[in-house]
């Protein structure tokens, strides 16, 4: 036995033992190196330390990100009132609470990250495949939304000095000399808050999420002085009849399909959840009430703005750049920062990090992951694929549209199929006889599922024949997957229900 066949695994009172137990142990055990280490370890509930109130603000953050208002905001241009509006994200916000307390009750029981999680219906190799699109998908987007905030940071180091406009002028691979200074400053600030792992991640979300909701409210209460509290609540010509319902379902399925990817890997957070009561808490205060409130918000500012103006509104940003006090345009702009940086980590760091983690368990943990994902995410010049909206489009919107079809099949395999009865340690079992090997480590039936409503998914995605039903393309590919699965899978057992509790760690890492 190598060097190599040896895993750290906690040791456990029962036990006896002061320190971690042998290789002997971990071999005894079923688990193997090439699929364990202590970040993908499941996590032990003694040191869970997420209740309501941090998948609260989770929500808080997340749901108020710009581009969240950026879609709502146009949807009043797709000929919706702003009654309307909220009721298609009143509609999206129930199907999101369902679908996301589904997801974490599963991060809750097993204690599990989303590439861990995927092993149950993709066995312990396939996994790979669901944890690296998703990864993908992420850590584009965390170059994207980083680039998004550097240019407000530009605009707030302009209004303090304003000698600093002349580093905009000149270019390097696509950026500008201050460009390239914000871009890098937020890189780094993102860098070192994730390096500390995911209960760094929770206070710096618990911290962000009261600031960014009185932001949102001191703007719309700033907007609805400026209008003499007089909102046009319907600014352009809105939809009547069969026409608006059809228009408000498709504006709420696109809601849950912006949300696609986080339905997918919130067990990377509620594996640190203190019980099922806190998420379904959380999520009930985060989802529903707060997506309502995010659509009054954006009534106010855009109905609000028009009667001002006369002007439809693209972004929040906008009503901030109107804001004659430099001193409170500053603290608006850097509270915009903030939330931008929450939204970060939460959506688009911790997913790459923990498929990279999966990819090499014995050479990497969560804080060179971490790195490496940001390192990717500066390497492939995201300014530039954001200017370049052809690239955003295929190379974003095809394996996006993957997605749907992963979350049809790991929760069809997990709920109806396996009927949560779930073999923790064998999830780290590389023997070919073990719960998850499949067949050498792959399902294929989950493969083959994937492969055709992935299929199915990207025609709705990139076909003009369907775009008349394209709003609802994540219910077709995620509802596909799952017919299609339900229909192949192989449902005769046994499934062993055995917890991670020998092998698990504390989750303040």
């Amino acid at each position: 036995m190598t060097s190599n066949d040896y895993v750290h695994v906690p040791s456990r009172a029962s036990e006896g033992l002061e320190e971690a137990p042998s290789a002997t142990f971990a071999v005894q055990a079923g688990i193997s190196p090439r699929l364990y280490n202590n970040d993908l370890a499941p996590t032990d509930r003694a040191s869970r330390h997420w209740s309501a109130y941090s998948i609260f603000t989770l929500w808080a953050n997340d749901v108020h990100s710009l581009g969240n208002y950026a879609f709502a905001i146009g949807l009043f241009s797709l000929g919706l009132s702003g009654g309307q509006i909220l009721g298609a994200l009143g509609f999206g916000a129930l199907f999101l609470f369902l679908l996301l307390s589904l997801s974490g009750f599963m991060g809750e029981k097993t204690g599990v990250p989303f590439p861990v999680m995927s092993r149950i219906a993709f066995g312990v190799h396939g996994a790979q495949i669901p944890a690296l699109l998703r990864g993908g998908v992420a850590v584009a987007w965390f170059g994207i939304q980083t680039y998004l905030a550097s240019q407000v940071l530009q605009v707030v180091l302009i209004a303090i000095a304003p000698g600093l406009k002349g580093l905009q002028t000149g270019s390097f691979l696509g950026l500008s000399p201050l460009g390239w200074i914000t871009f890098v400053a937020l890189w780094i600030i993102q860098v070192i808050i994730v390096s500390y792992g995911m209960e760094m991640i929770r206070k710096y979300e618990a911290f962000a999420g009261p600031i960014i909701l009185a932001t949102f409210v001191i703007l719309a209460v700033w907007v609805l002085v400026q209008s003499g509290f007089r909102v046009d609540w319907a600014p352009t010509a809105a939809a009547a009849g069969a026409d608006s319902w059809l228009k408000m379902l498709g504006a709420a399925s696109l809601w849950v399909s912006i949300y696609g990817t986080f339905v997918l890997n919130f067990c990377d957070f509620t594996r640190g959840a203190r019980s099922r009561k806190a998420i379904l808490k959380g999520n009930f205060w985060g989802i529903p009430i707060n997506m309502l409130f995010f659509g009054v918000i954006v009534v106010v500012l855009t109905g609000g703005s028009f009667s001002l103006n006369g002007k439809l509104i693209t972004s929040p940003s906008e009503v901030v750049e109107a804001i004659p006090n430099t001193f409170l345009l500053v603290l608006a702009s850097l509270a915009l920062i903030a939330l931008t940086i929450a939204v970060n980590l939460m959506a688009n760091f911790v997913a790459p990090t923990y498929a990279l983690n999966n990819l090499f368990p014995r050479h990497l943990n969560f804080r060179r992951a971490a790195l490496i994902s940001a390192v990717i995410g500066i390497a492939i010049t995201p300014w530039n694929m954001y200017n370049a909206p052809v690239v955003i489009g295929v190379f974003l919107g095809g394996l996006g549209a993957l997605l749907g079809p992963l979350f049809g099949i790991i929760m069809v395999d997990y709920w109806l199929i396996k009927k949560q009865r779930i073999n923790v340690p064998q999830l780290y079992s590389d023997s070919p006889v073990g719960e998850y090997a499949y067949k050498r480590g792959f399902n294929p039936r989950a493969v083959i599922a994937l492969i055709i409503s992935g299929a199915l998914s990207l025609l709705f995605t990139f076909l003009p024949v369907f775009h008349a039903v394209s709003d609802f393309s994540w219910f077709v590919a995620a509802g596909s997957a799952a017919i299609i699965y339900a229909i192949i899978a192989d449902r005769r057992g046994p499934f062993h229900d055995v917890d991670g509790a020998e092998i698990a760690v504390q989750a303040s890492h």
